[in-house]
């Protein structure tokens, strides 16, 4: 543990047990343990809601597991997985996922993530969303692992640089879009736009479905 912070140990040590009981024969105890806390503390050092943070560190914990285990051939990858990357995970690469989920219709089962997180989403993004009927109630943004990029077919770069690391067979592809942060709603609307339409071409060239 780092010095300096606290942690619920109780409550992240019964995540632990439950997670290691779910991936049984999959990965140790240890190995379980030892991404409860990175995620905990991955989270911890941008998270402005630290009254969610353990139920984060759930999902977020799970979601890296469930990756691990698909890189290693341990769980069947039943769909195409696509990862979306940008800087702060707290717009562009947020809005990407939502319209990858609402239009795919759950024939692509997507992550996002940010190279440098944000400690919270861009509330315009979040309010453009919201216009089309799409929520970003369950979302946070989340700092990028290397374990969701092993699991993914398909690895979508916004603006995110060098972080994003290289790994051989992966199909990695850069959408060049304006950073909503701070811009105009009329902007990150039209951002918005150019971001579903990417996404409808995407699902296209993967033979999914786009509602």
């Amino acid at each position: 543990m780092l010095p300096g912070l606290s942690y619920p140990e109780e409550s992240l040590r019964r995540l632990a047990g439950d997670l290691a009981e779910r991936f049984h024969g999959i990965f140790a105890a240890e190995t379980v343990e030892r991404y409860v806390l990175e995620s905990y503390i991955g989270l911890l050092r941008t998270s402005s809601v630290k009254a969610h943070l353990t139920t984060r560190t759930a999902r977020f914990a799970l979601e890296r597991l469930t990756a691990l285990a698909q890189a290693k051939g341990a769980i069947t990858q039943a769909v195409p997985e696509v990862l979306f990357v940008c800087e702060q995970n707290a717009g562009r690469s947020q809005m990407a996922a939502v319209f990858t989920n609402a239009l795919s219709g759950g024939a692509v089962h997507v992550r996002s993530a940010g190279s440098m997180p944000s400690s919270a989403l861009d509330p315009t993004m979040v309010a453009v969303m919201t216009e089309l009927g799409l929520s970003l109630d369950e979302s946070f943004p989340k700092p990028l692992t290397d374990d969701v990029v092993q699991a993914a077919d398909v690895v979508i770069t916004m603006g995110c640089g060098d972080a994003c690391p290289i790994y051989p067979g992966k199909r990695y592809v850069d959408w060049e879009l304006v950073d909503p942060a701070g811009q105009p709603i009329d902007e990150v609307r039209r951002i918005r736009d150019q971001i579903r339409a990417n996404v409808i071409e995407l699902l296209a060239g993967l033979g999914a479905p786009s509602a």
